[in-house]
């Protein structure tokens, strides 16, 4: 992974996890949480692209999109978790 690959999963990551903190909340996680939720998310979106045969749209912006996609189901099924245990 190069110095340059690297930064571009962070600010992907930050700013999907920004958006998927809009989305959900109301605000974002806090800037680490962003890029972990965003990274984390990505990975999820691109596996769920992937076995669903479905082709995510190209570039930064199809990177972002798909990123939010998988956070927001991370997101999702933790909070489902966490609220079965209260």
């Amino acid at each position: 992974m190069t110095g340059y690959s690297l930064v571009l999963w962070i600010i992907v990551g930050g700013l999907a996890g920004w958006l998927t903190g809009l989305l959900l909340r109301g605000r974002g996680y806090g800037c680490i949480g962003n890029v972990v939720i965003g990274i984390i998310g990505a990975v999820i979106g691109g596996w769920l692209f992937r076995i669903a045969d479905i082709e995510a749209l190209p570039g930064l912006i199809g990177s972002v999109f798909t990123a939010i996609i998988g956070a927001v189901l991370l997101i999702t099924v933790l909070s489902m978790l966490t609220e079965r245990h209260r």
